[in-house]
């Protein structure tokens, strides 16, 4: 971890560090890179200029510092310039996504790679067990015998349990949200990470009510599509009844749910007149339907016993599209989370509205930032939405990185945490 109070400043910094690792008599600076890193944090001022190199051995440290000092690009290297405004506002907005983050071994890294992951989905599992017949380990490892992860109550209770996961792994290393945020099924890990639902009632709600909705799987089918809501709800009314707006991501982001038949001939039109579209994937049931109506006294009654607490982490309700009373998240709120168009940009708009400008998907993958920079571009006020894990990128290299580019756009990293 580097920082200057100028570009000049960074590389000046980069290159004497260079100059004393290839100096060094003893090689003891140059073979303990692990304490150079520790001694690095421990000394170096968070200046507006920063930079993170981050490697497997000395080599690919080296190369990384010494192209920081020559002022190129290396694919170890994320730098940055933390303005005081930028710093002053970097406290991030934890963003919770809905299905479809998944892909096969997104948590497998990790778990062998970081031991504060694997006590985080150990206690997940724990809270789980009285609700399942299967174990989310041996689901995360594909073990032999294990529930495909296709099947919404064997998906859903893993996403929760990697987003509240990947949300300790970022408070691990110092960083707390300033608010949270979250879609659909993401508001169940929301709620749990902003302290409003113990982890028991969390994983009672994204379990039982998974187990639900399996009565009305492959009656419906939900669809993304790139096109303004408004265009989008005047294409439905063809369908009146039988397909619905489920979700507004975005300016130009919208998720459709209903009848299969229906989705299908809506389909037919989209790619008839050229709009991008694709299926939710791993989705084959209709929420935020009128399907769900069917559901409602089981939804009811899944959620009558838990017991929401106040927080005073702001919630940014995808239901209502405002910052709500976290007390109020009662069995009827979780029915209507599940019922009820997900107002995702709404929400989003208002969190800008408040001058929130980073914004980080604790997920196994981003699937709202492109709704989330088109809002802002429309606002025209400047946000830095990021990633923790990306598809087929889900070690702690990785994490690292989105702590990195954290970091480099002014949210404090406790550093140390990496050298424990």
């Amino acid at each position: 971890m580097l920082s200057g109070r100028s570009e000049a400043g960074l590389r000046g910094q980069a290159s004497r560090l260079l100059t004393r690792i290839e100096t060094d008599s003893t090689r003891a600076v140059v073979d303990d890179v692990a304490q150079v890193g520790r001694s690095l944090v421990a000394a170096g001022a968070a200046n507006e200029y920063r930079a993170v190199v981050l490697g497997h051995e000395r080599g690919e440290l080296l190369a990384g510092v010494r192209a920081l000092a020559e002022g190129r690009a290396a694919p170890n290297v994320t730098s940055g310039r933390a303005t005081k405004q930028a710093r002053a506002q970097a406290r991030p907005v934890f963003v919770f996504p809905g299905q479809g983050t998944q892909w096969a071994g997104m948590a497998v890294e990790l778990l062998d790679g970081s031991p504060a992951f694997a006590a985080a989905v150990r206690d997940c599992a724990q809270a789980l067990e009285p609700y399942l017949d299967w174990t989310l380990e041996d689901v995360l490892r594909d073990a032999p015998d294990s529930p495909p992860l296709d099947r919404v109550d064997v998906v859903q209770p893993v996403l929760f349990s990697m987003m509240v996961s990947l949300a300790r792994m970022w408070r691990r290393f110092g960083v707390e949200p300033r608010a949270v945020v979250g879609h659909s099924q993401g508001e169940i890990a929301a709620a749990h990470v902003a302290g409003a639902l113990s982890l028991a009632d969390a994983s009672r709600i994204v379990a039982l009510r998974s187990q639900a909705l399996t009565a009305i799987r492959g009656r419906g089918e939900m669809l993304t599509v790139m096109a303004p809501v408004d265009q989008v709800r005047a294409m439905l009314t063809e369908w009146d009844g039988a397909l619905s707006v489920a979700a507004v991501n975005g300016p130009a982001t919208v998720t459709v749910s209903g009848d299969v038949a229906a989705m299908t001939e809506f389909g037919a039109k989209l790619r008839a007149e050229g709009m991008m579209r694709w299926r939710v994937p791993g989705v084959d049931f209709a929420a935020h339907s009128a399907h769900v109506e069917d559901l409602r006294q089981p939804l009811l009654d899944l959620a009558s016993e838990v017991r929401p607490a106040h927080t005073d982490v702001p919630f940014h309700s995808t239901v209502t599209g405002e910052r709500i009373d976290t007390a109020g998240l009662d069995a009827e709120y979780w029915y209507r989370n599940l019922r009820q168009e997900v107002r995702f940009d709404t929400a989003v708009r208002s969190l800008i509205a408040e001058g929130r400008t980073v914004f980080v998907e604790c997920s196994a993958q981003p699937v709202l930032s492109v709704g989330m920079q088109d809002i802002a571009e429309e606002l025209g006020r400047p946000v830095t939405p990021m990633a923790t894990l990306r598809k087929e990128d889900g070690g702690l290299g990785r994490f690292l990185a989105a702590l990195a580019e954290a970091y480099v756009n002014g949210v404090e990293v406790n550093w140390t945490a990496a050298f424990e």
